[in-house]
């Protein structure tokens, strides 16, 4: 997952502006140097941290925040191709449920799959207008404090999951607690009704 954000991150940087974020994280050893692409956990939180905080440092917190939102629908991107199969996008009984229940199906599904694969503990809880996706252990914002939630790139990797989801719709994505700022976990929020 590491590879994948790195991947991600120059897509929407370009070489040079995600070398200049990963010198200014003192993660120098990543340039031209991104971990394998296996599904071993060696890409520690801290990193993550760093390489979000060191994004705010180098854009500024408003521009940081858009590239951060850009990067995680990117991420989406990189991950279906890697993880598609364990999404169960291809089954046909979940193409025909009604979008709703694809919405809080599919945000179930791809908790599971951070669950299984990354050290995050994520768990979704859900009501007739909304869904939440709670983040327990969050790397994004690992080792953070921050005044404001700083948790984009889950928000954007969110947003492309429900567009995927959907058939191409959009939906409210916000994150309404954030352990950066002094929460108990990270909480992002999504409308079950599409904006458009």
């Amino acid at each position: 997952m590491g590879r994948i954000l790195l991947l991600a991150m120059e897509e929407v940087l370009g070489r040079s502006g995600l070398n200049a974020v990963l010198r200014l994280a003192s993660l120098d050893r990543l340039i031209g140097d991104y971990p394998p692409n296996t599904l071993d956990r060696a890409f520690p939180f801290e990193q993550l941290g760093e390489i979000h905080d060191a994004l705010d440092r180098l854009f500024g917190i408003k521009s940081g925040r858009g590239l951060a939102l850009r990067t995680g629908r990117v991420c989406f991107k990189y991950g279906l191709q890697e993880f598609s199969p364990n999404l169960g996008d291809g089954n046909l009984a979940f193409r025909l449920l009604p979008l709703n229940m694809k919405v809080i199906t599919g945000a179930k599904a791809f908790a599971d799959l951070f669950n299984r694969y990354s050290d995050q503990l994520v768990h979704v809880s859900e009501a007739p207008d909304r869904i939440w996706w709670h983040v327990e252990r969050c790397p994004i914002c690992w080792g953070r404090q921050t005044e404001a939630a700083c948790c984009h790139l889950v928000v954007g990797l969110i947003q492309e999951s429900l567009y995927w989801v959907s058939g191409g719709r959009n939906f409210m994505v916000e994150e309404t607690q954030c352990r950066a700022r002094g929460d108990s976990l990270c909480s992002i929020q999504a409308t079950r009704v599409p904006l458009d």
